[in-house]
């Protein structure tokens, strides 16, 4: 393997969840698309496999974030929490965790603290929180440590 290509999940609703990824945490679309059958009925097991997605990247040809609305079946909304096995979370690095918390809080976006210091460990010295996305999913900001050069 070389490196990761994409973060997929699934969501309720793709124009919301566009929404809130570009308008609110700056990613950018890379391409929607809707799909019916073929290579994703086979690759997902789903013979009528038919989805509305979105690929959405902070930086041209990085990681990016694959969101699916499937519009042939729903499942039961159930979000994994922290602790559940196959729980997730998607971490974007952010440079002023405080000024974007304070927009985020704004805008009524269910986050679980506010920006929480880093007291140990290899990112000492930075800043994160956690909070959910329009369907539960979790994602974390994380502000790294300034970065301290030679004396």
């Amino acid at each position: 393997m070389t490196h990761l290509h994409h973060t997929g999940f699934t969501v309720s609703d793709l124009d919301r969840s566009v929404a809130f990824y570009r308008d609110l945490l700056g990613l950018s679309v890379v391409f929607e698309q809707e799909k019916v059958g073929g290579y994703l009925a086979a690759v997902t097991g789903y013979a009528s496999a038919h989805v509305r997605m979105a690929q959405l990247e902070l930086t041209p040809g990085g990681h990016r974030i694959e969101l699916f609305e499937y519009l042939d079946r729903r499942g039961d909304g159930v979000v994994a929490e922290h602790g559940d096995v196959g729980g997730f979370h998607v971490c974007l690095v952010v440079e002023d965790l405080v000024a974007l918390h304070a927009r985020l809080a704004s805008h009524g976006v269910d986050l679980l603290s506010g920006p929480v210091p880093i007291d140990s460990g290899a990112n000492a010295g930075g800043l994160c929180l956690y909070g959910r996305d329009p369907d539960g999913v979790r994602f974390e900001l994380f502000q790294p440590p300034p970065a301290t050069g030679p004396d």
